[in-house]
C-alpha cells in the first residue's frame, strides 16, 4: 500500500538520508546525469535542517521508503546566492517564493500518481507558510544529445498541466560532473513558476 505524507521539523532530519539516496539514485538518469556521493549530499541538504519552514514529502511502499519531495524558502536553500539574483532581475522577491528542490521517485513506482501528490503537498505548504508564488528549474540538456534515451519524454506538459509556466527569463546556473566525464561543467536551469492563491 503506498502512502504520501509531509513532514516538517523535526522529522525531516529523520528522513534526509532517504532523500540523498534517491537523489544519487535518480539523478543518474538523463536530463541530470548527476554523480553524487554521500558528502557532497550532505552539504545540499544542510539547508533542509537549518530551516524551519522546510518541507519533505514522503511516499512510502509499506515501510519502504520510495520517494521523496522536497520544499523550503528560497532564500533558505543552500544555494540560494545561485537563484535569487534572477528573481531580483525581474522584479520578484525571492522571500515570496517557496523553492521547490526536487521529486525523486524510484523508477518501479512512477506513473501512479506519486508525483501529483508531491505537488498538492508542497503547494498545500506553501500557501500554508503563506508564499505568494512557488517555484523550481529544470535542466536544460539540447535535443541531440547522447545521452538522451530514445523513450525520454521531458516532464513539460506535466508541470503546465499543473498551473507552473516555464520562465526563460529566470535562469540559473548550477555546476556538476557529468556521468561519465571526468571534469565539473555548467548547467542552464530554467524556472518554472505558479503564483498561488494564499
Amino acid at each position: 500500500m503506498i502512502t504520501v505524507e509531509r513532514v516538517r521539523g523535526a522529522e525531516v532530519e529523520s528522513n534526509l538520508d532517504a532523500l540523498a539516496r534517491l537523489r544519487m539514485e535518480v539523478f543518474r538518469e538523463f536530463p541530470y546525469l548527476y554523480v553524487g556521493t554521500p558528502e557532497n549530499e550532505q552539504q545540499y541538504l544542510r539547508g533542509y535542517l537549518e530551516s524551519p519552514r522546510s518541507t519533505l514529502v514522503i511516499a512510502r511502499d509499506g515501510e519502504q521508503i520510495v520517494g521523496v519531495s522536497s520544499a523550503i524558502p528560497l532564500l533558505d536553500h543552500t544555494d540560494a546566492e545561485l537563484m535569487a539574483p534572477a528573481f531580483r532581475e525581474v522584479g520578484y522577491d525571492p522571500g515570496e517564493t517557496y523553492y521547490f528542490g526536487e521529486s525523486v521517485l524510484s523508477r518501479t513506482h512512477r506513473r501512479r500518481g506519486i508525483g501529483h501528490a508531491f505537488f498538492d503537498q508542497r503547494e498545500a505548504a506553501a500557501r500554508e507558510l503563506g508564499f505568494a508564488r512557488s517555484a523550481f528549474c529544470a535542466v536544460q540538456r539540447a535535443p541531440d544529445h547522447p545521452a538522451r534515451p530514445a523513450d525520454y519524454v521531458a516532464h513539460d506538459a506535466f508541470w503546465t498541466r499543473r498551473g507552473y509556466v516555464r520562465r526563460a527569463d529566470l535562469v540559473a546556473r548550477f555546476g556538476w560532473c557529468d556521468l561519465g566525464d571526468s571534469e565539473e561543467s555548467e548547467k542552464v536551469m530554467i524556472f518554472w513558476l505558479k503564483e498561488l492563491c494564499v
